[in-house]
């Protein structure tokens, strides 16, 4: 087991970090993704469904790595499936062999394997094979020394993803077996605080307090280390800066924090993965600064949100400047969620081009199937986001929702926008509201577009405050076809 008491980790390190963080106030450079582009630079369509015709081009782009035909059998590196083994050193050499072989699979067959973080490096391809499953230890110590993350949209130097990434390329993590992160309701998930079940236990609230000071006044990221005693949860998987991404088919239980958290990275392709994990800020996938990512075929039964867009908290994500941009979303089932698929909040460096697809949204226990939450604080341009071919069976609250109130509000300087988002062919069995909508009068949402789209049972008028050109075409709410002031103005029939 790595030495707790170390605090930072030389192998990601200083001399790692500091260059990436020699940029200043700039954004961190990612091979391929341009560190700052401006909103005047980006083609302004005049409808989404010139927008649509980006997709292709965008998953042209999207290349999954291919890996050589050579396999590393963690049990030949000294990994025990008897799930009490720490097989931590066992996958540590399995996955250096790989690489340096120049690339292959390391391979986890049938049984239950105990280990502390897995670091991918690249041209290393995890796969469990049908009947495997990987336990993480439950010990907070076995993730130190500390490494260089992204937590909240903040970066720090905090516990290590429960898999990790820093810097690589062509990576993957498949298969049909099973990543269980082991949190519960006495690990990992008190941390939370205020929500948890015991809140007698040690909580992240000071910690996450002294973050957040500490990225408001601009404190250099090698001096924000909040690790051992902190109770800052990790991610489950986290690639850092990294390109040509690929996680495929394994199913995800038990997670500390988020899920999928790639952040700053190119060419990620997330696909037919099952998550269900309930606990607090269980975030199915949150791609994060990101640049031409894929999601589909996937089942998200979360915590939290689904799937939750972002780009950077405030400070951070001003600084860093790296909005996520082309994203295509196909083929998804949301279950239990706060939203199905969310913009924010985290969202200071922006987003634009989401495209979102023939998914299905169905929970008493999901709130909205296409939210967006920002703020003052927060602020960001989020805009060209197109959602076609959805069914929703029921949500709890609406199926869209746009609020401008979420946590800060209006307190702030940096003013939120929303503007040409458009849903079309959407569904929806049972709701709250159809839409729910709130900016505040400094900020702007406009060009929200309804088209060709049926809302039943219904229970409340939608909600509209601050809204400019909102418009429904060809709309049916609760059995009769509404213009735009019918759609805000009727409720339950």
């Amino acid at each position: 087991m790595t030495d707790s008491n170390r605090i930072i980790d030389t192998s990601v390190g200083r001399r790692d970090f500091l260059r990436a963080m020699a940029v200043g106030a700039g954004a961190m450079l990612i091979p391929g993704l341009p560190a700052r582009v401006s909103a005047q630079a980006v083609p302004r369509f005049s409808s989404a469904v010139e927008g649509w015709d980006m997709v292709l081009e965008i998953l042209a782009r999207i290349r999954p790595p291919s890996f050589p035909s050579r396999d590393f059998d963690v049990t030949e590196y000294g990994a025990v499936r008897d799930g009490q083994t720490d097989c931590t050193e066992a996958f540590r050499k399995a996955t250096a062999a790989c690489n340096a072989a120049g690339g292959g699979t390391v391979v986890v067959p049938p049984g239950r394997f105990l280990t502390g973080p897995i670091h991918l490096k690249s041209n290393v391809r995890l796969d469990l094979r049908r009947g495997a499953r990987i336990a993480f230890s439950q010990d907070p110590a076995a993730y130190l020394p500390a490494v260089f993350t992204r937590w909240e949209g903040m970066e720090m130097m905090g516990y290590s993803p429960l898999i990790y990434a820093y810097e690589q390329e062509n990576i993957a993590i498949t298969g049909e077996g099973m990543l269980d992160g082991q949190a519960d309701e006495t690990h990992w998930w008190p941390w939370k605080g205020a929500n948890s079940a015991n809140r007698s236990l040690p909580n992240q609230v000071a910690a996450r307090n002294r973050l957040i000071q500490m990225m408001e006044a601009g404190t250099p990221v090698a001096q924000r280390i909040f690790a051992d005693g902190s109770y800052l949860r990790p991610q489950f998987i986290q690639p850092y800066r990294c390109r040509n991404v690929l996680i495929e088919g394994v199913r995800i239980v038990n997670s500390p924090m988020w899920e999928i958290h790639p952040v700053l990275c190119t060419d990620v392709t997330v696909r037919n993965v099952t998550v269900t994990s309930h606990g607090p800020n269980n975030d199915g996938c949150n791609p994060e600064s990101c640049h031409d990512v894929l999601i589909e075929g996937c089942v998200f039964d979360t915590g939290d949100d689904c799937i939750a867009i972002k780009s950077g908290r405030n400070a951070d994500g001003r600084r860093l400047a790296t909005p996520t941009e082309n994203v295509i979303i196909r083929g998804c089932r949301m279950r239990d969620g706060h939203g199905g698929v969310t913009l924010g909040s985290e969202i200071s460096g922006g987003v634009r081009w989401v495209f979102v697809e023939r998914c299905q949204m169905d929970s008493p226990n999901l709130d909205r199937a296409l939210r967006f939450k920002n703020n003052a604080a927060r602020g960001g341009l989020l805009e060209h986001v197109y959602m076609r071919d959805v069914e929703v069976g029921q949500v709890a609250d609406s199926v869209l929702s746009i609020d401008f109130h979420y946590e800060e509000g209006a307190r702030g300087d940096h003013v939120p926008i929303v503007r040409d988002v458009e849903m079309r062919n959407v569904t929806s069995k049972k709701s709250n509201y159809a839409i729910y909508v709130r900016a505040f009068p400094r900020s702007t949402i406009e060009n929200i577009r309804i088209i060709d789209s049926r809302f039943d049972s219904v229970s409340k008028p939608s909600v509209a405050e601050q809204v400019k050109d909102l418009t429904a075409e060809n709309v049916i709410l609760n059995g009769r076809k509404v213009d735009t002031a019918g759609l805000l103005s009727a409720g339950a029939q």
